[in-house]
């Protein structure tokens, strides 16, 4: 008999999983949804034909898994609301909001709860995303099997055994989309420079990626390995890599994710003192 999963919050990344899930052979009749108001649930239950609630303390009385799918904003708000219902039933807590803390979390909900953390990204929208996941020590193996499961729905699943460590997941994925998204207009506008159609460019640059990436996956060489292999000596590529290797790209990516990460760790510290 499956887990019942329940969703607080029934967003899109709410409903990137919970559609992954039916893909893999997940009963729907286990998985529910809720949100405040009815007109929100109507998509999500027409299209993936779920159960959904108005009612948080309700809908987490029979759950075994609550997965946290709010804005961390209002999360204090949400927890303390359905407190004594997750005291009731003490299911796994999942949460997908970014910046909060497992203890922060588990202290909000009324403590002694098995919580892991997950740092998602947009592309799990796609079924191609890419989640580190980090569980408190009252978690169960059973239970990290079962938190694996539901995240590889919708892609990569990797876990990290210190909470810190989200915060460079953070930098190496969660926000990473948006580094390819520049590339992407950066190769596209490059390429119209160049002569090509805007659009061309645009959709080249992107297949290219795509490839790159899948190559990857596939190849076990290093992506230093792969990228030696595109270089003939005194080519088109070689001479390209030099420029961006002099221009510092290396340097300029480092400082990058560790703004990215320096922000994490800035945002959980703001968020856990609501």
């Amino acid at each position: 008999m499956a887990s019942q999963v329940t969703f607080i919050g029934a967003g899109n990344m709410a409903s990137a999983i919970i559609g992954g899930m039916i893909d893999s052979g997940y009963p729907r009749e286990a998985i529910t949804a809720t949100a405040p108001h009815e007109e929100a649930l109507t998509s999500i239950r027409e299209r993936l034909g779920i159960h959904t609630s108005t009612d948080n303390a309700t809908a987490v009385a029979s759950a075994d898994v609550v997965v946290l799918a709010v804005k961390p904003q209002i999360m204090h708000d949400v927890c303390s609301a359905m407190r004594d219902a997750v005291q009731a039933r003490k299911p796994l807590i999942l949460s997908v909001a970014a910046g909060l803390p497992a203890e922060t979390l588990e202290t909000w909900l009324g403590g002694e709860l098995a919580v892991v953390r997950c740092m998602p990204n947009t592309p799990s929208l796609v079924g191609a995303g890419a989640a580190g996941l980090y569980a408190n020590p009252r978690v169960s193996e059973a239970q990290r099997r079962l938190a694996t499961e539901l995240l590889e729905a919708v892609g990569l699943v990797e876990w990290v055994e210190e909470e810190a460590l989200l915060e460079a997941v953070t930098a190496v994925s969660g926000s990473a989309p948006a580094y390819f998204f520049l590339m992407f207009e950066a190769m596209e506008e490059a390429g119209a420079r160049l002569g090509l159609p805007a659009d061309t460019a645009r959709r080249l640059a992107m297949q290219t990626a795509f490839g790159a990436a899948r190559m990857a996956m596939a190849s076990d060489k290093t992506p230093g390995e792969l990228k030696r292999n595109v270089m003939s000596p005194g080519g088109t590529t070689e001479r390209a890599i030099e420029h961006l290797e002099d221009a510092g790209l290396r340097d300029i990516m480092q400082q990058a994710m560790t703004a990215c990460a320096e922000r994490a760790r800035e945002m959980a510290a703001e968020l856990g003192k609501r």
